[in-house]
């Protein structure tokens, strides 16, 4: 029953001044807040980016050139250029490791893409004839390259669809020529639209055969990624050792050397972002954290100002036996409470703003998942009961040290 009258004390002493308890309690709502919404759009984002890799397929294999450790990207992610991934590279993990259902190369440029007096600029890509397996791309008009394409170096090409849209509008691309880089190219095809996939307008791009784009296109012999297709029901890990092991012996690297590849698949990638994001998710509530060490400053300088505005009362209730504890517990029991409401009304402003930014964020078009986790709770009721009973302390220690007579004669 004591306790339940300090609380009740509590609140009629904040009630009274209730404009100044607001202001006092406006640091810890924005530090609350702050917090919430950083880890909610970090979820957010998160969610956005995974959903955008997984979008690749679950059963993709990636190799990269360049080395790299297990949470890290190689160096060609960063824009080195490393030559060491060949042709021969590919079309051998495509003879001598079974369970793989299609392979493609990847060397990519940009330019001026011409037809007539229409222009464009666009990515494209030199891939191999297996790219519409490997990226579960379906055309919607003409037919994609073929591998004596590639071997030839025939001068072909598959518009993306937005591509096709830009340059020819609603008429029949298939037999036109373009130019790219002021080489000719003859239309066969054009891809179905797929919209942006990784961040990347898969729709605003032009595929060629992936020896063309090297040597007419490019002046390369190197290949900047490969990407595979494993067969149904194949254990990723153990794929992605074997075509490690393959490429090791290709590459004559010794025991106990560092590979010059990289490869990874798909469930690789998430656990590495999720473990990037993740970090880069409570850095930033950690540093929004900063601002409750502001708010709690202000509590404890309210409530300095508070023990010397009741400095008679303070007095009077130790002459008539109130004991210093009595006095602690009362001024911690304001500012906990000051705290704790600011952190409940941080916790619902932070909900309201996460959701609001999860709508935006899905009218744009983005897969975006609106989240408050059982953490963003939990900080919004922990850190609030720290910052009350950290900064109230001084206050509440000040009182109880009050001397009644001196009190009682205080003007």
């Amino acid at each position: 029953m004591r306790y339940t009258l300090f609380v009740k004390a509590a609140l009629e002493a904040l009630l009274t001044n209730g404009m100044r308890s607001f202001l006092t309690m406006l640091g810890i709502v924005i530090g609350v807040a702050a917090i919430v919404i950083i880890i909610a759009v970090g979820d957010g984002a998160q969610s956005l980016i995974l959903n955008q890799i997984s979008s690749f397929g679950s059963d993709i294999i990636g190799v990269l050139p360049g080395s790299s450790d297990e949470e890290g990207p190689p160096a060609t992610a960063m824009g080195v250029t490393i030559t060491s991934f060949t042709n021969d590279d590919v079309s051998a993990i495509r003879r001598q490791v079974h369970a793989i259902t299609a392979i493609t190369g990847y060397v990519n440029g940009a330019g001026s893409i011409t037809w007539g007096n229409q222009s464009v600029d666009a990515q494209f890509s030199g891939v191999s004839a297996e790219y519409p397996t490997v990226e579960s791309a379906e055309l919607a008009l003409g037919n994609f390259f073929s591998s004596n394409d590639d071997e030839t170096l025939s001068s072909v090409a598959v518009l993306g669809w937005q591509v096709y849209k830009d340059l020819f509008g609603d008429t029949n691309p298939l037999g036109q020529n373009i130019k790219i880089k002021r080489h000719t190219f003859r239309v066969i095809g054009v891809i179905a639209e797929r919209g942006t996939v990784a961040f990347q307008n898969q729709d605003d791009q032009i595929l060629v055969p992936l020896r063309t784009a090297q040597k007419r296109l490019l002046g390369i012999d190197h290949v900047s990624v490969a990407r595979m297709k494993a067969a149904p029901g194949s254990d990723l890990t153990l794929l992605s050792e074997e075509v490690r092991e393959l490429l090791r012996e290709r590459h004559d690297i010794g025991p106990g050397e560092e590979d010059d590849f990289t490869v990874r698949n798909i469930a690789q990638a998430l656990d590495i972002l999720s473990t990037v994001t993740d970090v880069l998710k409570y850095f930033l509530a950690a540093i929004s954290a900063l601002s409750l060490l502001v708010g709690g400053i202000g509590i404890m300088n309210i409530m300095l100002v508070t023990v010397l505005e009741r400095t008679k009362e303070l007095g009077l209730r130790k002459a008539v036996g109130a004991r210093p504890l009595d006095m602690r517990i009362q001024f911690l029991a304001e500012t906990v409470i000051i705290s704790m409401l600011g952190g409940l009304v941080g916790l619902l402003v932070g909900i309201l703003i996460s959701y609001l930014i999860a709508v935006i964020a899905r009218s744009l078009g983005y897969y975006w998942e609106f989240i408050i986790g059982l953490s963003s709770i939990g900080l919004s009721i922990v850190f609030p009961l720290i910052v009350g009973l950290v900064f109230g302390f001084y206050p509440a220690h000040k009182a109880a040290r009050l001397r009644p007579i001196d009190a009682l004669h205080y003007e």
